[in-house]
Protein backbone atom coordinates (compact mmCIF):
# COMPACT_ATOMS: atom_id res chain seq x y z
CA UNK A 1 0.00 0.00 0.00
CA UNK A 2 1.41 3.47 -0.94
CA UNK A 3 1.88 5.29 2.17
CA UNK A 4 2.76 9.34 2.41
CA UNK A 5 3.55 12.01 4.93
CA UNK A 6 1.16 14.67 4.67
CA UNK A 7 3.83 17.64 5.68
CA UNK A 8 6.07 16.43 2.28
CA UNK A 9 2.91 14.41 0.43
CA UNK A 10 2.86 15.84 -3.34
CA UNK A 11 -1.19 15.86 -3.73
CA UNK A 12 0.13 14.93 -7.50
CA UNK A 13 1.58 11.34 -6.03
CA UNK A 14 -1.14 11.17 -3.74
CA UNK A 15 -3.86 11.38 -6.86
CA UNK A 16 -1.67 8.58 -8.85
CA UNK A 17 -1.41 6.20 -5.64
CA UNK A 18 -5.11 6.41 -5.71
CA UNK A 19 -5.65 5.70 -9.33
CA UNK A 20 -3.68 2.55 -9.07
CA UNK A 21 -4.87 1.40 -5.85
CA UNK A 22 -8.13 2.98 -4.70
CA UNK A 23 -6.12 4.04 -1.37
CA UNK A 24 -3.38 4.81 0.52
CA UNK A 25 -2.07 5.62 3.93
CA UNK A 26 -1.53 9.07 5.19
CA UNK A 27 1.26 8.67 8.66
CA UNK A 28 1.44 11.14 11.39
CA UNK A 29 -1.97 13.04 10.02
CA UNK A 30 -3.05 13.88 13.28
CA UNK A 31 -0.58 15.47 16.16
CA UNK A 32 -1.44 13.21 19.45
CA UNK A 33 -3.18 16.78 21.01
CA UNK A 34 -5.32 16.60 17.94
CA UNK A 35 -6.69 13.16 18.66
CA UNK A 36 -6.68 13.72 22.51
CA UNK A 37 -9.38 16.79 21.54
CA UNK A 38 -11.30 14.97 19.45
CA UNK A 39 -12.20 12.15 21.51
CA UNK A 40 -12.85 14.42 24.25
CA UNK A 41 -15.36 16.01 21.82
CA UNK A 42 -17.21 12.88 21.04
CA UNK A 43 -16.63 10.46 23.89
CA UNK A 44 -20.29 11.24 25.68
CA UNK A 45 -21.65 10.54 22.12
CA UNK A 46 -20.37 7.15 22.19
CA UNK A 47 -21.56 6.34 25.18
CA UNK A 48 -25.03 7.40 24.77
CA UNK A 49 -25.27 5.81 21.40
CA UNK A 50 -27.28 2.13 21.30
CA UNK A 51 -26.57 -0.94 19.46
CA UNK A 52 -27.40 -1.19 15.60
CA UNK A 53 -30.32 -3.20 14.97
CA UNK A 54 -29.91 -3.69 11.51
CA UNK A 55 -26.83 -6.00 9.75
CA UNK A 56 -25.06 -3.13 8.71
CA UNK A 57 -23.05 -2.39 11.54
CA UNK A 58 -22.38 -5.35 14.22
CA UNK A 59 -24.10 -4.54 17.63
CA UNK A 60 -21.01 -4.16 19.04
CA UNK A 61 -20.07 -0.57 17.06
CA UNK A 62 -21.11 2.49 18.22
CA UNK A 63 -21.39 5.28 16.69
CA UNK A 64 -21.60 9.33 16.30
CA UNK A 65 -22.83 10.91 13.19
CA UNK A 66 -22.88 14.77 12.60
CA UNK A 67 -19.75 15.95 13.92
CA UNK A 68 -19.49 19.35 11.92
CA UNK A 69 -22.20 20.55 14.74
CA UNK A 70 -20.01 18.37 17.67
CA UNK A 71 -15.96 18.61 17.30
CA UNK A 72 -14.75 21.85 15.39
CA UNK A 73 -11.34 20.10 15.84
CA UNK A 74 -12.49 17.21 14.08
CA UNK A 75 -13.98 19.27 11.18
CA UNK A 76 -11.02 21.91 10.64
CA UNK A 77 -8.24 19.29 11.46
CA UNK A 78 -9.57 16.49 9.78
CA UNK A 79 -12.21 17.43 7.39
CA UNK A 80 -10.19 21.16 6.40
CA UNK A 81 -6.79 19.38 6.33
CA UNK A 82 -5.15 20.80 3.24
CA UNK A 83 -3.61 17.72 1.84
CA UNK A 84 -6.95 15.83 2.11
CA UNK A 85 -9.21 19.10 0.36
CA UNK A 86 -6.70 19.56 -2.51
CA UNK A 87 -6.67 16.00 -3.55
CA UNK A 88 -10.66 16.19 -3.25
CA UNK A 89 -10.94 19.63 -5.44
CA UNK A 90 -9.31 17.59 -7.71
CA UNK A 91 -10.67 14.76 -8.38
CA UNK A 92 -14.37 15.73 -7.70
CA UNK A 93 -14.71 18.76 -8.75
CA UNK A 94 -16.64 19.03 -12.10
CA UNK A 95 -16.65 21.11 -14.88
CA UNK A 96 -19.88 21.74 -17.37
CA UNK A 97 -20.41 23.63 -20.37
CA UNK A 98 -23.61 24.78 -21.79
CA UNK A 99 -25.27 27.23 -24.13
CA UNK A 100 -27.32 30.05 -22.86
CA UNK A 101 -28.45 31.53 -26.19
CA UNK A 102 -25.36 31.23 -28.34
CA UNK A 103 -22.95 32.55 -25.25
CA UNK A 104 -20.93 28.87 -24.65
CA UNK A 105 -20.56 29.04 -20.55
CA UNK A 106 -18.55 26.98 -17.92
CA UNK A 107 -19.82 26.13 -14.48
CA UNK A 108 -17.86 24.77 -11.97
CA UNK A 109 -18.93 22.44 -9.05
CA UNK A 110 -16.48 22.11 -5.92
CA UNK A 111 -17.07 19.25 -3.77
CA UNK A 112 -18.70 19.36 -0.55
CA UNK A 113 -18.98 17.06 2.62
CA UNK A 114 -20.85 14.07 2.33
CA UNK A 115 -20.84 12.62 5.97
CA UNK A 116 -19.23 12.08 8.90
CA UNK A 117 -19.06 8.95 11.59
CA UNK A 118 -17.30 7.92 14.45
CA UNK A 119 -16.55 4.36 14.99
CA UNK A 120 -15.92 2.69 18.10
CA UNK A 121 -15.64 -0.90 17.26
CA UNK A 122 -15.96 -3.09 20.48
CA UNK A 123 -14.40 -6.36 21.16
CA UNK A 124 -16.51 -9.59 19.75
CA UNK A 125 -17.83 -7.18 16.62
CA UNK A 126 -17.83 -9.52 13.30
CA UNK A 127 -16.91 -8.69 9.72
CA UNK A 128 -18.83 -5.93 8.71
CA UNK A 129 -19.83 -6.88 4.26
CA UNK A 130 -17.42 -5.59 2.03
CA UNK A 131 -19.14 -2.76 0.26
CA UNK A 132 -18.37 0.07 -2.05
CA UNK A 133 -20.08 3.83 -0.84
CA UNK A 134 -20.64 4.99 -4.02
CA UNK A 135 -23.92 2.91 -3.85
CA UNK A 136 -25.56 5.51 -2.53
CA UNK A 137 -25.21 7.72 -5.42
CA UNK A 138 -26.49 4.99 -7.69
CA UNK A 139 -22.83 5.04 -9.19
CA UNK A 140 -22.56 2.77 -12.23
CA UNK A 141 -19.38 1.52 -13.66
CA UNK A 142 -17.40 -0.11 -16.42
CA UNK A 143 -14.23 -2.21 -15.87
CA UNK A 144 -11.19 -0.52 -17.26
CA UNK A 145 -7.42 -0.37 -16.30
CA UNK A 146 -5.66 2.40 -14.34
CA UNK A 147 -3.98 4.03 -17.19
CA UNK A 148 -7.70 4.62 -18.81
CA UNK A 149 -9.02 5.87 -15.31
CA UNK A 150 -10.25 10.11 -16.35
CA UNK A 151 -11.15 12.23 -13.21
CA UNK A 152 -14.98 11.89 -12.49
CA UNK A 153 -15.31 8.49 -12.63
CA UNK A 154 -15.35 8.69 -9.05
CA UNK A 155 -17.97 9.94 -7.01
CA UNK A 156 -16.48 10.28 -3.43
CA UNK A 157 -13.26 10.57 -1.29
CA UNK A 158 -12.86 9.22 2.02
CA UNK A 159 -10.56 9.59 5.64
CA UNK A 160 -10.24 7.14 7.82
CA UNK A 161 -8.22 8.35 10.99
CA UNK A 162 -6.95 6.29 13.27
CA UNK A 163 -7.84 7.31 17.16
CA UNK A 164 -6.19 4.68 18.42
CA UNK A 165 -4.09 1.83 17.30
CA UNK A 166 -5.86 0.20 14.58
CA UNK A 167 -4.88 -4.03 13.74
CA UNK A 168 -6.47 -6.96 11.61
CA UNK A 169 -7.17 -8.23 15.15
CA UNK A 170 -8.88 -5.44 16.34
CA UNK A 171 -11.02 -4.37 13.61
CA UNK A 172 -8.69 -2.63 11.37
CA UNK A 173 -10.64 -1.14 7.73
CA UNK A 174 -10.26 -3.79 5.11
CA UNK A 175 -10.22 -2.76 1.51
CA UNK A 176 -9.39 -4.21 -1.93
CA UNK A 177 -7.05 -2.89 -3.68
CA UNK A 178 -7.75 -1.97 -7.23
CA UNK A 179 -11.55 -2.80 -6.92
CA UNK A 180 -12.31 0.98 -7.79
CA UNK A 181 -11.16 -0.28 -11.59
CA UNK A 182 -13.83 -3.12 -11.44
CA UNK A 183 -17.49 -3.07 -13.20
CA UNK A 184 -20.10 -2.53 -11.06
CA UNK A 185 -21.75 -6.03 -11.26
CA UNK A 186 -18.15 -7.42 -9.94
CA UNK A 187 -18.78 -8.92 -6.48
CA UNK A 188 -16.03 -8.47 -3.93
CA UNK A 189 -13.60 -11.28 -2.85
CA UNK A 190 -12.78 -11.74 0.77
CA UNK A 191 -9.16 -13.66 -0.74
CA UNK A 192 -8.34 -10.07 -2.13
CA UNK A 193 -8.83 -7.66 0.67
CA UNK A 194 -5.73 -5.98 2.43
CA UNK A 195 -6.03 -4.17 6.08
CA UNK A 196 -5.53 -0.70 6.85
CA UNK A 197 -3.56 -0.78 9.61
CA UNK A 198 -2.51 2.22 11.49
CA UNK A 199 -1.07 4.13 14.49
CA UNK A 200 -3.00 6.85 16.16
CA UNK A 201 -2.97 9.89 14.31
CA UNK A 202 -2.45 7.82 10.94
CA UNK A 203 -5.41 8.20 8.29
CA UNK A 204 -6.42 6.13 5.48
CA UNK A 205 -7.63 8.00 1.99
CA UNK A 206 -9.47 5.84 -0.39
CA UNK A 207 -11.96 6.22 -3.56
CA UNK A 208 -15.61 5.39 -2.73
CA UNK A 209 -15.67 2.87 -5.59
CA UNK A 210 -13.36 0.29 -3.38
CA UNK A 211 -15.00 -2.56 -1.97
CA UNK A 212 -14.55 -2.05 2.08
CA UNK A 213 -15.72 -2.84 5.26
CA UNK A 214 -14.97 -2.63 9.05
CA UNK A 215 -13.33 -6.11 10.38
CA UNK A 216 -13.99 -8.46 13.16
CA UNK A 217 -12.38 -7.27 16.81
CA UNK A 218 -11.13 -10.84 17.72
CA UNK A 219 -9.05 -8.84 20.86
CA UNK A 220 -10.49 -9.20 24.44
CA UNK A 221 -10.49 -5.53 25.35
CA UNK A 222 -9.35 -3.48 22.63
CA UNK A 223 -11.46 -0.23 21.35
CA UNK A 224 -10.96 0.14 17.51
CA UNK A 225 -11.63 3.88 17.35
CA UNK A 226 -12.01 5.72 14.08
CA UNK A 227 -13.32 9.40 12.90
CA UNK A 228 -14.14 9.27 9.16
CA UNK A 229 -15.53 11.71 6.56
CA UNK A 230 -16.17 11.91 2.74
CA UNK A 231 -16.22 14.17 0.37
CA UNK A 232 -18.51 14.14 -2.37
CA UNK A 233 -19.56 15.91 -6.02
CA UNK A 234 -21.59 18.80 -5.26
CA UNK A 235 -23.88 18.59 -7.46
CA UNK A 236 -25.04 15.17 -5.48
CA UNK A 237 -26.98 14.80 -2.68
CA UNK A 238 -24.89 14.50 0.20
CA UNK A 239 -25.18 10.99 2.61
CA UNK A 240 -25.61 12.76 6.02
CA UNK A 241 -27.92 15.59 5.72
CA UNK A 242 -25.99 18.13 7.06
CA UNK A 243 -28.84 20.65 6.79
CA UNK A 244 -30.56 18.86 9.50
CA UNK A 245 -27.74 17.10 11.39
CA UNK A 246 -25.64 20.33 12.24
CA UNK A 247 -27.16 23.15 14.47
CA UNK A 248 -27.04 26.43 12.24
CA UNK A 249 -25.34 28.21 15.02
CA UNK A 250 -22.78 25.70 14.74
CA UNK A 251 -22.63 25.61 11.28
CA UNK A 252 -22.12 29.80 11.76
CA UNK A 253 -18.64 29.59 14.00
CA UNK A 254 -17.58 28.32 10.90
CA UNK A 255 -15.22 30.05 8.29
CA UNK A 256 -16.57 31.06 5.04
CA UNK A 257 -14.63 28.12 3.43
CA UNK A 258 -15.73 25.55 6.17
CA UNK A 259 -19.52 26.77 5.45
CA UNK A 260 -19.28 26.10 1.86
CA UNK A 261 -17.47 22.64 2.31
CA UNK A 262 -20.03 21.67 4.60
CA UNK A 263 -22.89 22.52 1.63
CA UNK A 264 -23.62 26.02 2.01
CA UNK A 265 -23.11 27.05 -1.29
CA UNK A 266 -24.51 27.29 -4.89
CA UNK A 267 -23.18 24.50 -6.92
CA UNK A 268 -22.76 26.52 -10.25
CA UNK A 269 -24.61 27.40 -12.19
CA UNK A 270 -27.98 27.34 -10.15
CA UNK A 271 -28.01 24.05 -8.01
CA UNK A 272 -29.10 24.99 -4.17
CA UNK A 273 -30.05 28.74 -4.20
CA UNK A 274 -32.11 29.82 -1.52
CA UNK A 275 -34.47 32.63 -2.32
CA UNK A 276 -32.53 33.00 -6.01
CA UNK A 277 -29.11 33.81 -3.81
CA UNK A 278 -26.55 31.74 -2.13
CA UNK A 279 -27.65 29.75 0.80
CA UNK A 280 -25.70 31.81 3.61
CA UNK A 281 -28.15 34.66 2.88
CA UNK A 282 -30.33 32.33 5.14
CA UNK A 283 -27.21 31.44 7.21
CA UNK A 284 -26.05 34.21 8.23
CA UNK A 285 -28.75 37.04 8.22
CA UNK A 286 -27.56 40.45 8.99
CA UNK A 287 -23.91 39.52 8.85
CA UNK A 288 -24.85 38.63 5.05
CA UNK A 289 -24.35 42.35 4.06
CA UNK A 290 -21.05 42.44 5.63
CA UNK A 291 -19.69 39.22 4.19
CA UNK A 292 -21.55 38.67 1.30
CA UNK A 293 -19.15 37.87 -1.78
CA UNK A 294 -19.37 36.36 -5.27
CA UNK A 295 -23.06 34.13 -5.49
CA UNK A 296 -20.64 31.16 -6.03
Amino acid sequence: MYEFYPQTANPDDVIHALIQTGGAIFRNFVPPCTLEQIETDVRPFLHADKPWTGDFFPPETRRVCGLAGKSRTFTNKVVGNALYQEVCQRLLTSTYHSYYGQKLEESISHPQLNNTIVFSIGPGARNQELHRDDMIHHNRLEAITAEEYKVGRDLGIGLFVAGKKTTRMNGATRYIPGSHLWATETPPDEDLVVYAEMNPGDAFVMLSSCYHGGSANRTENEERLVYSCFMTKGFLRQEENQYLAVPLDKVREYPLDMQRLIGYRVSQPFLGWVDLDDPRKALMGDEWVETRGDLY
